[in-house]
Protein backbone atom coordinates (compact mmCIF):
# COMPACT_ATOMS: atom_id res chain seq x y z
CA UNK A 1 0.00 0.00 0.00
CA UNK A 2 1.23 3.66 -0.90
CA UNK A 3 2.10 5.89 1.89
CA UNK A 4 0.10 8.32 0.01
CA UNK A 5 -3.11 7.94 1.92
CA UNK A 6 -5.34 10.13 4.14
CA UNK A 7 -4.42 9.97 7.77
CA UNK A 8 -7.16 10.42 10.25
CA UNK A 9 -5.63 12.81 12.98
CA UNK A 10 -6.31 11.31 16.99
CA UNK A 11 -9.53 12.16 18.15
CA UNK A 12 -11.60 13.13 15.10
CA UNK A 13 -14.63 11.56 14.26
CA UNK A 14 -15.10 8.80 11.65
CA UNK A 15 -17.74 10.89 10.47
CA UNK A 16 -15.67 13.90 10.01
CA UNK A 17 -17.39 15.34 6.52
CA UNK A 18 -15.12 15.33 3.14
CA UNK A 19 -13.28 18.34 1.95
CA UNK A 20 -15.27 20.61 0.50
CA UNK A 21 -16.17 20.19 -3.40
CA UNK A 22 -14.96 23.24 -4.52
CA UNK A 23 -11.47 22.22 -2.75
CA UNK A 24 -11.18 18.85 -4.54
CA UNK A 25 -12.18 20.19 -7.83
CA UNK A 26 -9.44 23.01 -7.53
CA UNK A 27 -6.77 19.63 -6.34
CA UNK A 28 -8.01 18.30 -9.29
CA UNK A 29 -7.51 21.25 -11.77
CA UNK A 30 -3.79 22.06 -10.13
CA UNK A 31 -2.77 18.64 -10.84
CA UNK A 32 -3.84 17.64 -14.00
CA UNK A 33 -3.19 21.11 -15.15
CA UNK A 34 0.26 20.19 -14.42
CA UNK A 35 0.13 16.84 -16.59
CA UNK A 36 -1.36 18.72 -19.34
CA UNK A 37 1.48 21.74 -19.00
CA UNK A 38 3.95 18.94 -19.03
CA UNK A 39 2.42 17.40 -21.98
CA UNK A 40 2.47 20.89 -24.29
CA UNK A 41 5.45 21.68 -23.27
CA UNK A 42 6.78 18.61 -25.44
CA UNK A 43 4.67 19.16 -27.89
CA UNK A 44 5.90 22.85 -28.21
CA UNK A 45 9.59 21.99 -27.80
CA UNK A 46 9.22 18.99 -30.19
CA UNK A 47 8.25 20.82 -32.95
CA UNK A 48 10.59 23.86 -32.54
CA UNK A 49 13.39 22.52 -31.21
CA UNK A 50 15.18 19.98 -33.47
CA UNK A 51 16.08 16.79 -32.20
CA UNK A 52 14.08 17.47 -28.66
CA UNK A 53 12.52 14.00 -28.80
CA UNK A 54 15.19 12.25 -30.25
CA UNK A 55 16.15 9.09 -27.42
CA UNK A 56 19.56 10.99 -27.25
CA UNK A 57 18.51 14.00 -25.74
CA UNK A 58 15.68 12.22 -23.70
CA UNK A 59 18.88 10.37 -22.49
CA UNK A 60 20.64 13.84 -21.99
CA UNK A 61 18.29 15.18 -20.27
CA UNK A 62 17.70 12.57 -17.70
CA UNK A 63 21.52 12.67 -17.25
CA UNK A 64 21.50 16.33 -16.21
CA UNK A 65 18.78 15.75 -14.36
CA UNK A 66 20.38 13.26 -12.00
CA UNK A 67 22.20 15.62 -9.83
CA UNK A 68 19.19 18.13 -9.26
CA UNK A 69 17.20 15.47 -8.78
CA UNK A 70 18.94 13.14 -6.27
CA UNK A 71 19.15 16.73 -4.27
CA UNK A 72 15.46 17.25 -4.63
CA UNK A 73 14.78 13.50 -3.53
CA UNK A 74 16.44 14.31 -0.51
CA UNK A 75 14.66 17.67 0.61
CA UNK A 76 11.09 15.72 -0.18
CA UNK A 77 11.96 13.63 2.23
CA UNK A 78 12.44 16.50 4.65
CA UNK A 79 9.05 18.07 3.54
CA UNK A 80 7.56 14.78 3.59
CA UNK A 81 8.49 14.53 7.65
CA UNK A 82 8.71 18.09 8.65
CA UNK A 83 5.05 19.21 7.02
CA UNK A 84 4.08 21.53 3.86
CA UNK A 85 5.29 24.76 5.69
CA UNK A 86 8.54 25.89 4.34
CA UNK A 87 9.34 28.52 7.27
CA UNK A 88 8.12 26.16 10.32
CA UNK A 89 8.11 22.74 8.36
CA UNK A 90 10.36 20.72 6.21
CA UNK A 91 13.13 22.38 4.72
CA UNK A 92 16.61 22.25 3.75
CA UNK A 93 18.52 25.15 1.96
CA UNK A 94 22.02 23.30 3.02
CA UNK A 95 21.46 20.72 0.33
CA UNK A 96 23.36 22.33 -3.16
CA UNK A 97 26.51 23.30 -0.59
CA UNK A 98 26.09 20.16 0.57
CA UNK A 99 26.63 18.88 -2.70
CA UNK A 100 29.77 21.23 -3.11
CA UNK A 101 31.72 19.78 0.09
CA UNK A 102 31.21 16.35 -0.81
CA UNK A 103 32.35 16.57 -4.08
CA UNK A 104 35.72 18.88 -3.38
CA UNK A 105 36.09 15.54 -0.52
CA UNK A 106 35.86 13.40 -3.46
CA UNK A 107 38.31 15.45 -5.59
CA UNK A 108 40.62 15.91 -2.59
CA UNK A 109 41.56 11.91 -1.74
CA UNK A 110 41.47 10.81 -4.90
CA UNK A 111 44.23 13.70 -6.05
CA UNK A 112 45.63 12.56 -2.72
CA UNK A 113 46.26 9.42 -4.12
CA UNK A 114 43.56 7.31 -2.53
CA UNK A 115 41.06 5.13 -4.07
CA UNK A 116 37.37 4.87 -5.20
CA UNK A 117 36.29 3.27 -2.43
CA UNK A 118 37.76 5.85 -0.13
CA UNK A 119 36.80 8.52 -1.74
CA UNK A 120 33.27 7.26 -2.00
CA UNK A 121 32.92 6.54 1.60
CA UNK A 122 34.29 9.94 2.42
CA UNK A 123 31.95 12.25 0.38
CA UNK A 124 28.64 10.28 1.67
CA UNK A 125 30.28 10.75 5.15
CA UNK A 126 30.52 14.16 4.98
CA UNK A 127 26.56 14.31 3.37
CA UNK A 128 25.40 12.41 6.44
CA UNK A 129 27.27 14.75 8.80
CA UNK A 130 25.98 17.90 7.70
CA UNK A 131 22.60 16.04 7.72
CA UNK A 132 23.47 15.18 10.75
CA UNK A 133 24.04 18.72 12.24
CA UNK A 134 20.74 20.25 10.14
CA UNK A 135 19.07 17.13 12.36
CA UNK A 136 20.59 18.61 16.12
CA UNK A 137 19.99 22.34 15.34
CA UNK A 138 16.23 21.92 14.15
CA UNK A 139 15.38 18.96 16.42
CA UNK A 140 17.40 19.31 19.23
CA UNK A 141 18.45 22.68 19.14
CA UNK A 142 14.81 24.15 18.47
CA UNK A 143 15.81 26.29 15.88
CA UNK A 144 13.43 26.87 13.07
CA UNK A 145 14.51 25.01 9.77
CA UNK A 146 14.76 27.64 7.44
CA UNK A 147 17.53 29.86 9.60
CA UNK A 148 19.29 26.44 11.11
CA UNK A 149 19.67 24.96 7.07
CA UNK A 150 21.01 28.83 6.14
CA UNK A 151 23.14 29.01 8.56
CA UNK A 152 24.84 25.30 7.95
CA UNK A 153 24.27 26.29 4.05
CA UNK A 154 27.33 29.33 4.46
CA UNK A 155 29.24 27.20 6.67
CA UNK A 156 29.72 24.41 4.49
CA UNK A 157 29.89 27.15 1.67
CA UNK A 158 32.92 28.49 3.88
CA UNK A 159 34.22 25.13 4.26
CA UNK A 160 34.21 24.13 0.66
CA UNK A 161 36.19 27.32 -0.17
CA UNK A 162 38.81 26.38 2.15
CA UNK A 163 39.51 22.96 1.38
CA UNK A 164 39.47 23.80 -2.78
CA UNK A 165 41.02 27.51 -2.32
CA UNK A 166 38.24 29.02 -4.20
CA UNK A 167 39.93 26.81 -7.64
CA UNK A 168 38.49 23.30 -9.36
CA UNK A 169 39.82 20.24 -8.51
CA UNK A 170 39.96 18.38 -11.29
CA UNK A 171 39.46 13.92 -10.59
CA UNK A 172 39.81 11.00 -12.97
CA UNK A 173 39.31 7.40 -11.84
CA UNK A 174 38.36 4.54 -13.75
CA UNK A 175 34.91 4.72 -11.49
CA UNK A 176 34.31 8.39 -12.70
CA UNK A 177 35.00 7.30 -16.06
CA UNK A 178 32.55 4.66 -15.55
CA UNK A 179 30.01 6.66 -14.34
CA UNK A 180 30.34 9.22 -16.97
CA UNK A 181 29.86 6.74 -19.90
CA UNK A 182 26.73 6.32 -21.79
CA UNK A 183 25.09 2.78 -23.17
CA UNK A 184 25.29 1.77 -26.58
CA UNK A 185 21.85 3.56 -27.09
CA UNK A 186 23.50 7.12 -25.80
CA UNK A 187 21.53 6.94 -22.57
CA UNK A 188 24.17 8.52 -19.81
CA UNK A 189 24.93 6.08 -16.77
CA UNK A 190 24.01 8.77 -14.95
CA UNK A 191 20.19 8.07 -16.26
CA UNK A 192 19.90 5.01 -14.83
CA UNK A 193 21.33 6.00 -11.45
CA UNK A 194 18.80 8.77 -10.92
CA UNK A 195 15.77 6.09 -11.90
CA UNK A 196 17.72 3.45 -9.48
CA UNK A 197 17.96 6.10 -6.77
CA UNK A 198 14.33 7.28 -7.29
CA UNK A 199 12.65 3.33 -7.18
CA UNK A 200 14.77 2.89 -4.08
CA UNK A 201 14.03 6.08 -2.43
CA UNK A 202 10.00 5.67 -3.55
CA UNK A 203 10.14 1.66 -2.02
CA UNK A 204 11.17 3.22 1.44
CA UNK A 205 9.12 6.13 1.64
CA UNK A 206 5.83 5.66 -0.11
CA UNK A 207 5.75 1.31 0.35
CA UNK A 208 6.92 0.90 3.82
CA UNK A 209 5.67 1.44 7.70
CA UNK A 210 8.55 3.85 7.89
CA UNK A 211 6.74 6.19 5.09
CA UNK A 212 3.93 6.09 6.78
CA UNK A 213 5.00 7.40 9.60
CA UNK A 214 7.16 9.99 8.33
CA UNK A 215 3.46 11.01 6.29
CA UNK A 216 1.91 10.91 9.92
CA UNK A 217 4.50 13.11 11.41
CA UNK A 218 4.93 15.73 8.56
CA UNK A 219 0.69 16.13 8.23
CA UNK A 220 -0.33 15.14 11.51
CA UNK A 221 2.38 15.73 14.70
CA UNK A 222 -0.11 15.70 17.17
CA UNK A 223 -1.98 12.62 16.26
CA UNK A 224 1.56 11.17 15.71
CA UNK A 225 2.58 12.10 19.09
CA UNK A 226 -0.52 10.53 20.59
CA UNK A 227 0.33 7.23 18.34
CA UNK A 228 3.84 6.87 20.34
CA UNK A 229 5.48 7.68 17.08
CA UNK A 230 9.10 9.01 17.73
CA UNK A 231 8.33 12.63 16.37
CA UNK A 232 12.12 13.58 17.08
CA UNK A 233 14.01 10.78 15.75
CA UNK A 234 12.00 10.48 12.53
CA UNK A 235 12.47 13.99 11.99
CA UNK A 236 16.22 13.88 12.54
CA UNK A 237 16.39 10.90 10.32
CA UNK A 238 14.80 13.00 7.80
CA UNK A 239 17.77 15.45 7.74
CA UNK A 240 20.28 12.66 7.80
CA UNK A 241 18.73 11.15 4.87
CA UNK A 242 18.84 14.36 3.08
CA UNK A 243 22.22 15.17 4.01
CA UNK A 244 23.04 11.32 2.35
CA UNK A 245 21.66 12.72 -0.67
CA UNK A 246 23.73 15.84 -0.66
CA UNK A 247 26.98 13.02 -0.54
CA UNK A 248 25.55 11.29 -3.30
CA UNK A 249 25.10 14.00 -5.45
CA UNK A 250 28.36 15.24 -4.78
CA UNK A 251 29.57 12.28 -6.15
CA UNK A 252 27.58 12.16 -9.10
CA UNK A 253 29.25 16.01 -9.87
CA UNK A 254 32.23 15.48 -9.86
CA UNK A 255 31.34 12.71 -12.39
CA UNK A 256 29.74 15.06 -14.38
CA UNK A 257 32.10 17.80 -14.16
CA UNK A 258 35.27 15.38 -14.09
CA UNK A 259 36.03 17.48 -10.99
CA UNK A 260 34.94 20.12 -8.44
CA UNK A 261 33.81 23.24 -9.56
CA UNK A 262 32.97 26.38 -7.86
CA UNK A 263 29.46 27.50 -7.87
CA UNK A 264 27.38 25.07 -6.29
CA UNK A 265 25.35 27.11 -4.75
CA UNK A 266 23.16 27.64 -8.12
CA UNK A 267 21.76 24.21 -7.17
CA UNK A 268 19.75 25.55 -4.68
CA UNK A 269 16.66 27.17 -6.74
CA UNK A 270 16.39 24.27 -9.44
CA UNK A 271 16.22 21.88 -6.76
CA UNK A 272 14.02 23.79 -4.15
CA UNK A 273 11.44 24.17 -7.38
CA UNK A 274 11.70 20.25 -8.32
CA UNK A 275 10.81 19.64 -4.53
CA UNK A 276 7.90 21.97 -3.89
CA UNK A 277 6.77 21.69 -7.63
CA UNK A 278 6.27 17.77 -7.40
CA UNK A 279 3.49 17.80 -5.20
CA UNK A 280 1.26 18.76 -7.90
CA UNK A 281 1.80 15.73 -9.56
CA UNK A 282 0.32 13.66 -6.23
CA UNK A 283 -3.01 13.08 -5.64
CA UNK A 284 -3.38 14.71 -2.73
CA UNK A 285 -1.14 17.59 -3.29
CA UNK A 286 1.88 15.99 -0.52
CA UNK A 287 5.20 15.96 -1.97
CA UNK A 288 6.11 12.35 -3.15
CA UNK A 289 9.21 10.82 -4.67
CA UNK A 290 7.28 9.74 -8.12
CA UNK A 291 6.48 13.38 -8.03
CA UNK A 292 9.54 14.44 -7.48
CA UNK A 293 11.22 12.84 -10.65
CA UNK A 294 8.29 13.88 -12.36
CA UNK A 295 9.03 17.54 -11.49
CA UNK A 296 12.90 16.68 -11.93
CA UNK A 297 11.88 15.53 -15.76
CA UNK A 298 9.68 18.64 -16.41
CA UNK A 299 12.21 21.66 -15.35
CA UNK A 300 15.44 19.08 -17.05
CA UNK A 301 13.27 19.15 -20.09
CA UNK A 302 12.36 23.22 -19.69
CA UNK A 303 15.47 23.59 -19.64
CA UNK A 304 16.92 21.53 -21.99
CA UNK A 305 14.51 23.45 -24.67
CA UNK A 306 15.44 26.49 -23.87
CA UNK A 307 18.90 25.36 -24.79
CA UNK A 308 17.92 24.36 -27.60
CA UNK A 309 16.45 27.25 -28.97
CA UNK A 310 19.14 29.04 -27.58
CA UNK A 311 16.85 31.35 -25.18
CA UNK A 312 18.67 33.01 -22.41
CA UNK A 313 19.45 31.27 -19.37
CA UNK A 314 18.26 34.29 -17.05
CA UNK A 315 14.98 33.21 -18.31
CA UNK A 316 15.06 29.72 -17.00
CA UNK A 317 15.25 31.21 -13.95
CA UNK A 318 12.81 33.39 -13.84
CA UNK A 319 10.80 31.07 -14.80
CA UNK A 320 11.58 28.61 -11.88
CA UNK A 321 10.89 31.38 -9.37
CA UNK A 322 7.32 31.73 -10.75
CA UNK A 323 7.19 28.28 -10.21
CA UNK A 324 7.81 28.17 -7.01
CA UNK A 325 5.44 30.99 -6.29
CA UNK A 326 2.40 29.47 -8.34
CA UNK A 327 2.90 25.96 -6.99
CA UNK A 328 3.19 27.51 -2.83
CA UNK A 329 0.42 29.86 -3.42
CA UNK A 330 -2.18 27.47 -5.08
CA UNK A 331 -1.56 24.36 -2.51
CA UNK A 332 -1.91 26.71 0.38
CA UNK A 333 -4.75 28.01 -0.70
CA UNK A 334 -6.60 24.49 -1.78
CA UNK A 335 -5.68 23.55 2.10
CA UNK A 336 -6.61 26.49 3.46
CA UNK A 337 -10.28 25.52 1.77
CA UNK A 338 -9.94 22.05 2.86
CA UNK A 339 -9.93 23.19 6.79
Amino acid sequence: MSAEVEFAPSGLSAAEPPPRPAGNIAAAALRFGSLIAFAAILIAFSLTAPYFLSIGNIGNVLGQSAISGVLAIGLTIVLIAGGSNVVTGGIDLSLAANMGLSAAVYASLTQLGYGDATAITAAILTGALIGTVNAIAVVYAGIVPLLATLAVMNVVAGLELVLTGNTVLPASTPFLSALSASDPFGIPVLAYVLLGFTAIATAIVQYTPLGLHLYAVGEFPDAARAAGLPLRRLLAGAFVASGLSGGIAGILSVSYLSGSTTGSSEMLLPVVVTALLGSVFSRRLVPTITGTLLSALLVGFLTNGFQLLNISSTLVSGVQGALILIVVSATTLLRRQET
